[in-house]
């Protein structure tokens, strides 16, 4: 919605009337500076949130990987012998689990945000598209514990960054636009149709699986693995293992190719986002 507008007079009182622009694309993405001191607010309010009367605090946000990492390693590296890329298998499967619980985290946070704001967005005007896009950010908090791990056991297993690790920050740049493109989509529904809440846990859960987080993208038959690569995981999870690992190879059709789908998916959704937020505040 745009900036209010112009006052008009009603009964003699001033009233300040907001209406949307018209087009498709005027998405008014420009207001978010504008208000970033609330998208501040609302970030470090889901922080101490999460963390509040915790025992252990943000140790949290390192057990949750650490845990899988070693189920991971007994069920799939060594009870079914899943191949690692010549890699240690604990580091091989933590490097992949550090992005995706980003992933999964924003994308289950975002998708749950709208409703969750309800009398926030009932009571005051500002650019709705903020509250998604905290719950995209607030994971950012986890996923820097959980990599101070990560550097921690390179070093047991006695690995060595080299000049990919230079990647790592557009490669997080991409988890953050692949879980906001996923995460507007379903916030946006979620106002509407209640059952998108209910189905986000099956979504990040069968996402898992279709993303090379206990396996590598090898073990994929070559003419499937074009298609499978339209995954924006896909693609993230190899250029960590690639960039911090110090893995032979990376692809760079399985690194690019969800580019233009995800490009797609993040701008059909700030259109439907763009198109319906009006509404919001009527129906949640």
């Amino acid at each position: 919605m745009s900036p209010p507008g112009p006052s008009e007079t009603v009964m003699g009182r001033p009233t300040v009337v907001i209406e949307p622009r018209n087009g498709l694309l005027r998405l008014d993405l420009g207001q978010l500076y504008h208000y970033r001191e609330l998208l501040y607010f609302l970030i470090w309010r889901d922080v101490k949130i999460r963390y509040k009367q915790t025992a252990i605090g943000v140790a949290w946000a390192v057990i949750q990987p650490l845990a899988t990492m070693a189920l991971f390693t007994l069920v799939f590296g060594r009870f079914a012998g899943v191949p690692s890329d010549g890699l240690p298998y604990p580091v091989f499967a933590y490097a992949a689990l550090l992005p995706w619980h980003y992933f999964s985290q924003a994308v289950t946070e975002s998708g749950r945000s709208l409703v969750g704001d309800a009398n926030l967005i009932r009571k005051v005007y500002f650019p709705r598209l903020v509250i998604p896009l905290a719950a995209v950010i607030r994971p950012l908090v986890d996923f820097s514990c959980s990599f101070l791990v990560l550097l921690v056991l390179m070093a047991w297993f006695g690995l060595r960054p080299s000049w990919p690790v230079l990647m790592l920050p557009a490669l997080v740049a991409l988890a953050v636009l692949a879980a906001l493109a996923v995460g507007v989509w379903l916030s946006a529904l979620n106002v509407r149709y209640r059952d998108v809440g209910h189905t986000i846990p099956f979504l990040t859960q069968l996402w898992l699986f279709a993303s090379p987080v206990a396996y590598p993208v090898s073990v994929v038959p070559d003419s499937w693995r074009l298609i499978y690569s339209l995954n924006p995981m896909v693609g993230v999870i190899e250029g960590f293992r690639w960039a911090l690992l110090g893995k032979a190879s990376a692809d760079p059709a399985v690194l690019l190719a969800s580019l233009p789908l995800l490009a797609a998916l993040l701008i059909t959704g700030l259109i439907y986002f763009r198109r319906t937020e009006h509404t919001f505040a009527d129906i949640v």
